[in-house]
């Protein structure tokens, strides 16, 4: 069904515990951290199986923070997030293998320089529809999504931040797998995928448990993003010597 060995699977747990484990500190990571590590271990492990692997985590953190979730905040980026999903959903219909590795490559990169960019919008209805188009295609395509939803929240405390940003997730992966779905990229092997994956997923998020409160994930942001921006330029490298 997969061409992934024993070895590959293994890393992918271990690349998804660790963004699992620092999405449940922080209220987003999965993306961020695993998808680039994912891509450097097999490009089939991204988008569906992490997206996949994504929704699970965003139910339990859900869950968790349930208290401090404030629907009237986030229901306006999930009306963008339908129009980034459809766009995504667009673009991979018609883009070569080439070519998703060539955009995977750009919008990892585009979501590292938001992350540096130094940008403070305001939480406000049209940021937040804003946010979640940019953040829903990106999330479609390459299961990092949350650079852009993460703007509108950073000045916000974390209880508020987990919750909203969960509940944003949570539709946007719907949106995005049933785009994926859509375009030929989630099917049986992008399932099986899952299914062999999905234990980092629940080793991190009982993990981030422990370390809500401990986790210093200013200091290991920068390592993050580097991991992101190198295996963003891989993905360009690797997109353009396929042409």
């Amino acid at each position: 069904m997969t061409d992934v060995s024993l070895l590959q699977i293994l890393l992918a747990n271990l690349a998804i515990l660790a963004g699992a484990c620092l999405q449940g500190v922080a209220g987003y990571g999965i993306g961020t951290l695993a998808a680039p590590l994912l891509f450097l271990i097999s490009p089939v492990l991204v988008p569906g199986p992490l997206i996949l692997n994504a929704t699970l985590l965003t139910v339990f953190m859900l869950i968790r923070n349930r208290g401090a979730l404030q629907v009237r905040e986030v229901r306006f980026a999930i009306v963008g997030g339908v129009a980034g999903a459809i766009l995504a959903a667009l673009t991979l219909l018609i883009i070569s293998t080439a070519g998703f590795e060539l955009i995977f490559g750009v919008l990892i990169l585009a979501g590292v320089a938001l992350s540096i960019g130094g940008l403070k919008p305001a939480l406000n209805a049209r940021n937040s529809v804003m946010a979640g188009a940019a953040s829903t295609y990106m999330g479609t395509i390459t299961a990092v999504g949350g650079p852009p939803i993460a703007l509108i929240y950073q000045n916000e405390k974390g209880p508020l931040v987990r919750a909203n940003m969960s509940a944003f997730f949570l539709a946007a992966s719907v949106l995005s797998l049933s785009g994926l779905f859509a375009s030929g990229y989630l099917g049986t092997r992008e399932l099986f995928l899952f299914a062999v994956t999905f234990p980092g997923v629940f080793l991190g998020f009982w993990l981030s448990g422990k370390l809500v409160n401990r986790m210093p994930f200013e200091g290991l942001r920068p390592v993050i993003l580097a991991i992101a921006a190198i295996a963003g330029t891989a993905a360009l490298i690797r997109g353009l010597l396929s042409l």
